[in-house]
């Protein structure tokens, strides 16, 4: 049986995060559907930098500074992910401490925090053991400028302009801190540096 043309529906087109914020501007609860699309992006990135718990903190401030300082963002902008790795970015040098306690962690044990121990990954964990903490021992040490813009682009695999865009910086001091970056893996890991390149 056909559908009567005046109870045909038109199909519903996510509306850009943009216009979300747009809206919510002055219909806050459209807020959520950031919070939605994005939350567990902006979990995961913090996760494996300070580890779960610490996660779920940084990632609820997140929102709630975004939610607050939503009538600031560049609405010529389609996509919010950069500004909230940016948010979040800047909370987690809070938790500075917490996350080279995990690196160095990682570096003594060769176990990664984040991960769950279980299953086949003991296996090709403990082959990849001693990569981890020499990896772990560079990330520690490194200034947090580089770490970010390092981490943002292999962890999140953001572009150079969404990494300046997250750090509220140049995209040649991206380039900078890249290379700044790069140098000190390729000196500390030699051949094990690909995923970095």
């Amino acid at each position: 049986m056909a559908v009567p043309m005046a109870l045909e529906r038109e199909p519903v087109v996510p509306q850009a995060d943009n216009e979300l914020i747009r809206r919510s501007l002055t219909e806050p609860d459209a807020f959520a559907g950031i919070f939605d699309r994005h939350a567990a992006t902006i979990h995961g990135y913090t996760a494996r930098r300070l580890g779960h718990t610490a996660a779920d903190d940084v990632t609820a401030e997140t929102f709630l500074v975004a939610f607050d300082r939503r009538g600031r963002f560049d609405l010529t902008q389609v996509d919010a992910l950069p500004w909230l790795y940016g948010i979040a970015t800047n909370l987690m040098h809070r938790w500075r401490r917490h996350e080279v306690r995990l690196y160095r962690a990682l570096q003594r044990t060769g176990r990664d925090p984040v991960d769950d121990p279980d299953g086949d990954r003991v296996v090709a964990r403990a082959a990849a053991s001693a990569a981890h903490r020499r990896l772990a021992a560079v990330l520690a040490r490194m200034p947090v400028g580089e770490r970010d813009a390092l981490l943002l682009l292999a962890w999140q695999d953001l572009s150079y302009a969404e990494i300046a865009t997250a750090l509220g910086i140049p995209v040649g001091t991206v380039r900078s801190r890249l290379n700044s970056a790069r140098k000190r893996l390729r000196n500390a890991l030699g051949d094990l540096d690909q995923k970095w390149s």
